[in-house]
């Protein structure tokens, strides 16, 4: 098997397990707020040239465009595109919805006023390709905003929760995680970008009674959930296990029905 069939078919897995479950539940009841951070971290305004790069139901696309930008969201899932092309439309937003993969964007050097990518970005497997195509198609002097889950914060524990029962990933693939980690985002950047700033917050999450609540609506609805457990349906004793494993995160992280779900916003100036 040639490198090109191997990585067409990760890609092909990649777009299946977005589209499974319902993500844009995810987008729309769970992290909704996260485009509207963004779009204010990275100063978008009227007019400006705006890419927002794995953007799924385009959460930073929407915010984008709603103050003027001309905004092209892009997702290497068209289900998730048609999701959001949708909405858009029922809010009378005019932007573009374009398939296009993170790691192989279909842009030319310098197009963008802006790049963006709202936990999107964060997903394609190698880190370095996506890193360089996102300094890639970003004008001198144009800004750069990246919203990603950190690795100590809920979400990067649900990952490492899940890490040991999932198959093994890919070669060369890194943990989604690492780019809410300002240090490995500044090495992935280098010195093609400037004026780094960088600031960890919390989204504030009230959807889940208790655990099980969490990990039901996790196992229904979100993607690497669904895949994971998908690959432990020969193993009952280890998927319960799995599942426990999940209700105990999310119970000890609850206060009161309340959680904290803490991410890196990451905003540069292309050099």
């Amino acid at each position: 098997m040639t490198d090109t069939v191997v990585l067409s078919d990760l890609k092909a897995r990649h777009r299946a397990m977005w589209a499974s479950g319902d993500y844009p539940a995810v987008a729309s009841e769970l992290v909704h707020d996260l485009g509207e951070v963004l779009v204010d971290a990275a100063g978008v305004r009227p007019g400006q040239r705006v890419l927002d790069v794995a953007a799924g139901t385009g959460n930073a696309a929407v915010a984008a465009a709603r103050r003027g930008a001309d905004v092209v969201a892009s997702d290497l899932t068209p289900e998730l595109l048609d999701s959001g092309r949708r909405a858009a439309a029922r809010d009378g937003l005019d932007l573009a919805w374009e398939q296009a993969d993170a790691e192989a964007l279909p842009y030319a050097d310098a197009t963008f006023d802006v790049v963006l990518s709202c936990i999107g970005a964060m997903f394609a497997p190698h880190h370095q390709d996506t890193a360089d195509e996102l300094v890639r198609v970003l004008r001198p002097g144009g800004t750069l905003g990246l919203a990603s889950w950190t690795p100590s914060g809920f979400i990067g524990q649900m990952f490492a929760t899940m890490k040991p029962f999932a198959p093994a990933p890919p070669l060369g693939a890194q943990p989604p995680p690492l780019w809410g980690d300002e240090s490995h985002v500044r090495a992935l950047l280098g010195d093609r970008v400037r004026d780094v700033r960088a600031e960890t917050r919390v989204l504030p999450v009230t959807h889940f009674a208790d655990g099980e609540a969490f990990r039901a609506w996790f196992a229904d609805r979100y993607g690497p959930t669904i895949a994971v457990r998908r690959s432990l349906a020969d193993d009952p004793e280890r998927l319960a296990r799995l599942d426990q494993a999940l209700r105990d995160l999310a119970d000890r992280h609850l206060d009161g029905g309340a959680m904290g779900w803490e991410y890196l916003v990451l905003t540069a100036t292309r050099a």
